[in-house]
């Protein structure tokens, strides 16, 4: 089944809507950002879900000792680093998603990162997500081998085709499931966790079928 993160969770009632239509990883904005959010506000909603989805903690380029005590305070389960960071040989304080941006049709190298890692789109003025689309058939070689997430550009619309197509490890969105930046709209939420269990359901069908 493909993973589905929600990202750029601001508030509790995003958090729960996430939560209930399946989501299976909450994603929170600890870096510059329109939908960044401070560890206590985190720590409460995270407080309030019962049970609740992986919450992922976005950082760029932050210091160990702080995402650290970010993640101690709200009970993260993972880090998604979307600078320019580097595999740390003694680790990082929790498992991590490495952000990885395609650029220019090219593929970054991801030899250097453990699984999973995420793809997204490069932009010359933003080092996090963008939520621009990009040519996600470029992929295709490393999906092979590797659990792969994908980012950028997707919406309700869209991901189910990509998730028929290239069988992601799990996909990402933050602004396509926004009425505007920092407000998740319900109803594009739970489109888009429809989109992509009907993509599993279809793709498990195809299976037993072959």
């Amino acid at each position: 089944m493909t993973l589905v993160k929600i990202c750029g969770v601001c508030d509790a009632d995003a958090a729960r809507t996430a939560a209930a239509a399946g989501a299976d990883l909450l994603g929170f904005h600890f870096c510059p950002s329109l939908r960044r959010v401070e560890p206590e506000a985190v720590r409460r909603i995270l407080e309030g879900l019962h049970p609740r989805p992986l919450a992922v903690g976005v950082f760029i380029d932050e210091e160990p000792g702080r995402m650290e005590e970010i993640a101690d305070l709200c009970g993260l389960d993972l880090l998604q680093l979307h600078g320019s960071e580097q595999p740390a040989p003694d680790g990082y304080p929790r498992p991590v998603i490495k952000a990885l941006k395609v650029h220019e049709g090219r593929l970054p190298d991801a030899s250097a990162w453990p699984d999973p890692i995420m793809l997204d789109s490069w932009s010359p003025d933003q080092r996090g997500g963008t939520g621009r689309r990009w040519d996600w058939e470029l992929a295709r070689p490393l999906l092979a081998g590797r659990r792969v997430m994908v980012a950028g550009g997707l919406g309700p619309d869209n991901v189910g085709s990509l998730v028929r197509a290239l069988r992601p490890y799990g996909v990402d969105v933050s602004s396509g499931v926004e009425s505007e930046p920092r407000r998740k709209d319900p109803e594009l939420v739970r489109a888009f966790l429809r989109a992509v269990r009907e993509a599993d359901i279809e793709q498990a069908a195809d299976g037993d079928e072959r």
